[in-house]
């Protein structure tokens, strides 16, 4: 009589398919948006030295060149940490696609009730703020990071000139305002998003704090984020 006992998968096959269910995927995504969290609030104050003047705020992006030394080479640590980022990035987006997709590919027809009442803007802009960002991703990197040009003066190595030429034209304060609101969405539900994946709302005071905390960080990065524009296009900055 042959035996009706499957074949044990081997770890690795196991480890695989967990990472790739969409459990799996969720926690992934939450674990990457914790980094994307941890460099925005860095990021963040790194920008607010703009308010201290001309020569602080180029210290600050000095110090970054030689962040490491000399262990590292001058922008060695800050190319690493470049790539881990961008890596985190692949992950993350390539996670939401993957969800998205088993979302879209479960349910064919549509729902006759509307979600509406029982979803939030911020969760339901979520998909669309997310290529919102990437999009503008890859404009603040080639107008500060790869490009380094003024809007009005061609190339430049002066990164407070560099600031402050951008954001005295409009447009560019316009477009980065609306990523900044875009930004202050997704943080606000996928901190909700990532606390819930995580396990930590199993309670009311724990999905309270979780909210909350999305709130708070919504409000911190994207407003201090939006503090040296603003400032600059109304000419305290200069």
């Amino acid at each position: 009589m042959a035996s009706t006992l499957s074949t044990p998968r081997p770890p690795s096959s196991r480890r695989r398919t967990a990472l790739t269910s969409t459990v799996g995927l969720k926690i992934t995504m939450a674990i990457s948006g914790l980094a994307f969290i941890a460099f925005v609030l860095g990021h963040m104050y790194g920008n607010l030295k703009a308010f201290e003047g001309h020569d602080a705020y180029n210290a600050y992006a000095e110090h970054l060149r030689v962040l490491g030394e000399p262990l590292f080479p001058r922008t060695g640590l800050l190319w690493l940490m470049r790539v881990g980022l961008i890596a985190a990035l692949v992950v993350h987006v390539t996670a939401a696609v993957v969800l998205w997709r088993r979302a879209a590919s479960a349910r064919t027809t549509p729902y006759v009730a509307s979600l509406r009442r029982t979803s939030t803007f911020a969760s339901r802009t979520m998909r669309w703020g997310g290529l919102t960002i990437f999009v503008f991703l890859v404009w603040h990197l080639a107008n500060f990071s790869i490009g380094r040009v003024n809007v009005t003066g061609g190339p430049t190595n002066d990164p407070y000139d560099l600031l402050v030429d951008t954001f005295q034209t409009w447009w560019m304060t316009a477009i980065y305002l609306v990523a900044m609101a875009t930004l202050a969405l997704h943080l606000w539900h996928g901190t909700w998003s990532s606390a819930q994946t995580l396990g930590l709302t199993g309670t009311p005071r724990r999905r309270f704090a979780a909210r909350a905390t999305g709130a708070a960080l919504a409000v911190v990065v994207a407003g201090g984020f939006s503090l040296s524009p603003i400032f600059i296009a109304v000419g305290v900055i200069r």
